[in-house]
Formats: structure tokens, sequence, C-alpha cells
């Protein structure tokens, strides 16, 4: 299948199946998500959601939190990965983002990561799910799912998937191709032993393909069998062993 033709299955199918992806991170405004995704590196959207109800209820504008010691940050966050350096970075962002921005979260990615803790990755997700623009984060599901399926080529980098990712899909849906692929890639495409076998695009999918040719399926079976030779052989010795203990133990 050409790449084209890829991309083109993949935008049909979750368009009609799951044109309304969004992320999982909970938040009711721009700054409330711009904190979530500094303190999800690394972490679980589970376990972000789990501590910024208390966290944003703290401190619900900019000039709370700029105002706080990244001590008392620390008290809230302190269950995520980095806690230290995250606490740092949520400070640091809240003064940037109320003396440069007043306290309003740019669209601009290169604003953006002028603040603390913002890399391009974060950057990409603040202007994709906030302003809806055609800029694609690339997480470790995303560059997995994206190379499984066929849709990037030797992209051996984030940045190399970003590009051919935005290269080649429709502008307009960029900004939700990104959850597209990290939802596949989180209950799907995960990364080890990934459930092709439920997977709906696998029609698709070149990483599907190569693990399925009449080689690879034939090698498979032979595994299986041999799996299932080498059981049946040790239920048999356990029977033996069972069976002369017990004579041993009657004589």
């Amino acid at each position: 299948m050409l790449k084209k033709d890829r991309y083109q299955a993949f935008v049909d199918y979750f368009s009609k199946h799951q044109p309304e992806a969004e992320t999982e991170l909970k938040y009711t405004n721009p700054f409330e998500l711009l904190i979530a995704v500094i303190l999800s590196a690394q972490c679980t959207d589970k376990r972000i959601n789990q501590i910024t109800p208390k966290l944003f209820e703290r401190y619900p504008t900019p000039e709370s939190l700029a105002s706080s010691t990244v001590e008392e940050v620390f008290s809230y966050i302190r269950s995520v990965s980095y806690p230290n350096n995250k606490a740092k970075h949520l400070v640091g962002m809240a003064k940037i983002l109320l003396h440069e921005f007043g306290g309003v979260v740019p669209e601009d990615v290169k604003d953006l990561q002028k603040m603390p803790g913002v890399g391009r990755k974060t950057a990409n997700v603040i202007a994709s799910v906030i302003y809806n623009a055609p800029a694609m984060a690339v997480d470790t599901h995303v560059f997995r799912v994206s190379n499984r399926l066929g849709l990037t080529s030797n992209a051996t980098t984030p940045l190399a998937v970003e590009k051919q990712l935005v290269k080649y899909l429709p502008q307009d849906k960029i900004h939700v191709a990104h959850h597209w692929l990290i939802l596949h890639g989180r209950y799907i495409c995960v990364a080890r032993n990934p459930k092709c076998d439920i997977c709906p695009i696998s029609y698709f999918c070149r990483y599907f393909e190569k693990n399925n040719t009449p080689t690879v399926l034939l090698k498979k079976e032979a595994e299986l069998a041999k799996k299932a030779r080498l059981k049946a052989d040790k239920t048999k010795k356990d029977k033996i062993a069972k069976e002369l203990k017990k004579r041993a133990v009657q004589n």
C-alpha cells in the first residue's frame, strides 16, 4: 500500500469512528491545561488527573501560582515524576506567563517554549488542543504508532516523525490526529504485545502486514506446536513423577 493510501485510510477511519477525539487530561481553561501538560511529562494522565484538582483549587490563576514557592507547589505534586524540577518549572512558567504574556496562554509555539518546562512537544499540545493549530506533538505513543502503521518512513527522531505527519496529513486534521494516534497507542497498539487481533485498522498497518506473511505465520504456528509438545511432555513427566512418589510412599 502506498503511503498516501495509508494516510487516506487512517483519516477516513478515525474521522468516521472517533471524530471528536481529545486529550484525557482534565482541565477547564488554557492555564490549567498548560499546568497539566507540564506535569504529564514521563507520567500518566491518570496520575495527573488525580493530583490536579487540589492544585487547580490552590492556584486558580497565574498570579496565585507565580506568588507561591517551589516548596509549596512541591507539596501538591510530590507523587508525580520529577516533582522537584516540575515544581520549579510551574512557578517559573507562571511568572513568565504573567509578566510577558499578561497571564494569557500564547498561541505561538515559539512563545510557549519561552516558559520553563515547555518544550516543543508541550508547546504543540497546547497550540493544537487550545487553538486547533496544525501542530503535531510527538510522544512515545505517536512515535510508535505512526511508525508501525507506516505513516512515517525512516523517522528515527520525534522531530522527523512530526515533520512527516504534518506534511502528509490534511491541515484541518492534524490537531485531532494527534489524539487518534495517542489513544490508539494507549489502548490497542501498545508497546509490548500490540492487540493486533482486535485492531480495527490492521488492514492498512505495515506492522501487521510484516508480521502476518505466510512465512511468519508458519513460523508462529511451528513455535506454538513446539510449546504444546513441551507442555505435553512436562505434564507426562509430572504425572510419572507423581506416580513414582506415590508408590515409594506405599512401599
